[in-house]
């Protein structure tokens, strides 16, 4: 028989582990003093890498704080503490500096590794519930996690203790990326995968229609071929260039209904007549997301790309941005 699930008691229990994770990170940011800006200090002059290590569940916190660290400027990896103790240890260097997280500050096989780390020169942080443990007293700044008490209704299974060492993991990171001055296209280079990454590194010129299959007219032309020229090229509009092959203007599906509307005789029109004189324009190094915003600002679906001296080097229109996952 299926087990029925207690709504409220559940509701009531999720409620107090929140709230008692969230008093956990409250106090954590009340305590934040030297010590925090010290060991700011020592990963911003660290010569080598960052390395954070742990075991157990503070060796996934370990985990993430690394990742963290290493999307958002800062060289970081993750070392398992028992590894380290089993030749690992040989991947941390005089230079690093090495962010340990125990919330006893007593785990066996932290201390096991200390006098080597000391040996070599490596710096230590130390991420840990207990001021007063070996950990916390071997290392060169000690960040003070502790909490009053565990999420687990037992006080038992590490629950707010981590989350606290998560969020001063995260609080290190983003102290960092600020004093180096990551900016967001610094983090779309560590995320190239990503939405953002497309966004930030994608310019018009990898995501423009060039050469043939640029519709285009001279404004010496008739209507019926720049219709032609449209039809062909199949991106509701084209471009209209002057002799020195700068555009001039452009004449689009929104300029054919209103033509139609207006004049008698379309098929005497020249194309230089019934055109949009000019037409907004973007050039091809700009980031393909300044196309969206002119696209959405002016209410057109199309843009032409222009070089420095205005001449045609290619068009794009909204389902081009699409394709590119830009949008």
């Amino acid at each position: 028989m299926d087990k029925i699930l207690p709504s409220k008691t559940a509701l009531e229990l999720a409620k107090q582990v929140l709230a008692i994770e969230a008093e956990a990170i409250q106090g954590l940011a009340a305590r934040l003093g030297q010590s925090f800006l010290d060991a700011v200090a020592l990963l911003l002059n660290c010569k080598g890498r960052v390395v954070v290590s742990g075991i157990g569940k503070s060796g996934h916190i370990a985990r993430k704080i690394a990742s963290t660290m290493a999307s958002t400027g800062t060289p970081a990896y993750f070392v398992h503490t028992a590894e380290a103790s089993h030749g690992d240890i040989g991947m941390i260097a005089r230079d690093d500096v090495l962010i340990a997280l125990s919330n006893s500050g007593e785990t066996e096989e932290l201390l096991t590794i200390l006098p080597m780390l000391k040996r070599q020169g490596a710096h230590l942080i130390a991420i840990t519930g207990n001021a007063n443990s070996t950990l916390a007293r071997q290392a060169d700044v000690h960040l003070d996690a502790r909490v009053d008490k565990e999420a687990c209704p037992l006080n038992l299974a590490p629950t707010a203790s981590t989350t606290a060492a998560l969020a001063l993991g995260d609080a290190l990171a983003v102290a960092l990326l600020d004093a180096k001055g990551f900016g967001a296209e610094d983090f779309a280079r560590s995320h190239p995968g990503g939405t953002l990454g497309r966004r930030l590194l994608t310019h018009v010129r990898d995501v423009m229609r060039s050469g043939d299959d640029i519709p285009a007219v001279t404004e010496s032309v008739g209507f019926s071929e720049a219709l032609l020229e449209m039809s062909k090229k199949r991106m509701g509009m084209t471009a209209v260039l002057d002799a020195a092959g700068r555009v001039s203007g452009v004449f689009t599906d929104g300029d054919l209904r209103r033509t139609l509307a207006q004049v008698e005789d379309i098929r005497r029109a020249r194309i230089v007549d019934i055109m949009t004189r000019s037409p907004r324009t973007i050039g091809p190094d700009k980031l393909a997301v300044e196309a969206v915003q002119i696209m959405e600002q002016r209410k057109v679906n199309q843009l032409l790309v222009v070089d420095g001296d205005g001449r045609l080097v290619g068009a794009l229109n909204m389902h081009d941005l699409f394709r590119a996952k830009v949008i």
